[in-house]
């Protein structure tokens, strides 16, 4: 249910992907149409501002550094924004678009995927400059994770129905995850505490697979689903999709269970959980203007 009504954002663009710095309590989401990533208190819900970085997609945080890393679209860049000074302090140019990003605080690495492409672009946050390149199966990487004790990342594959499992210190794909079941592989989280990767296609399929690619679960979902977000606490996973927020209980041995749905405006697609309330922000836009707004998560 709603915690609090919508907040109207003061600049029009649409958004993409979101994502929370829970001990700086501050929400961040890609505001695209307004070229600027977003900054919410995700305690007031008020919107604080917005830093122009371009047409961003991806959107990750350092949560030593508190600095936000955000992938520009079709600027083909990727900036690093401290939030409390609301400025970009850089920017590393790649020779692609950028779509869905991760950072590995293990490795200091941010990995970034190339929109539409077959590469994921990797940089060193110390230095920012580019790193290496990780040449993938198939066409358009979708959103990503990362096992930061197997120091592995999880790669959907749009195209090929696959999740790529790549070594994050050497850069190169370990094995591939086939997932027949899905289309147009989209969200992909990672539980660390049970070893699973859970991913959904827009076909309105969710599945459970081990990190060494064995299916164990399969539900139905609403279709077309974009980002879904995991409470790694509570093991509980927001997805949006088709009008709706849906919550899902996993519990690392049986069948996943839909707990909860409320019904959102149609464009809702991307949303973060937020994991010291387990509440659920998600972004929007419409012809009536850009909204943000937070859920609570009780099922």
């Amino acid at each position: 249910m709603p915690a609090a009504p919508p907040e109207r954002v003061p600049v029009y663009g649409g958004f993409d992907y979101v994502t929370v710095d829970v001990q700086r309590r501050r929400v961040y989401a890609a505001h695209g149409g307004a070229r600027s990533l977003m900054i919410v208190d995700a305690d007031s819900g008020k919107v604080l501002g917005q830093v122009r970085v371009g047409p961003m997609a991806g959107v990750a945080v350092d949560a030593q550094s508190g600095h936000v890393y955000t992938g520009n679209g079709l600027e083909r860049s990727i900036s690093e924004v401290d939030p409390v000074a609301m400025k970009e302090l850089r920017s590393v140019d790649v020779d692609g678009p950028v779509d869905a990003i991760a950072y590995d605080a293990g490795s200091g690495r941010i990995f970034a995927d190339e929109g539409d492409g077959t590469r994921v672009f990797v940089i060193d946050a110390k230095t920012f400059k580019q790193i290496g390149t990780i040449a993938l199966p198939g066409h358009k990487p979708e959103y990503l994770d990362i096992s930061n004790d197997k120091h592995e990342l999880y790669q959907n594959i749009d195209d090929l129905s696959e999740v790529a499992v790549v070594d994050a210190g050497t850069l190169n794909v370990k094995r591939i995850i086939k997932t027949p079941e899905l289309t147009h592989n989209h969200p992909l989280q990672y539980d660390p505490a049970f070893d699973q990767i859970l991913t959904a296609g827009s076909n309105g399929v969710l599945s459970v697979y081990t990190s060494a690619g064995r299916l164990l679960h399969k539900i139905t979902i609403p279709e077309h689903v974009d980002q879904c977000s995991l409470d790694k606490q509570r093991h509980l996973l927001a997805c949006a999709a088709g009008g709706k927020i849906t919550l899902i209980k996993n519990d690392g041995t049986s069948v996943p269970q839909i707990v909860g749905q409320i019904d959102v405006a149609r464009g809702m697609h991307t949303l973060a959980v937020d994991p010291k309330t387990g509440n659920i922000w998600a972004v929007w836009a419409t012809q009536d203007g850009d909204f943000v707004q937070q859920f609570t998560a009780a099922p």
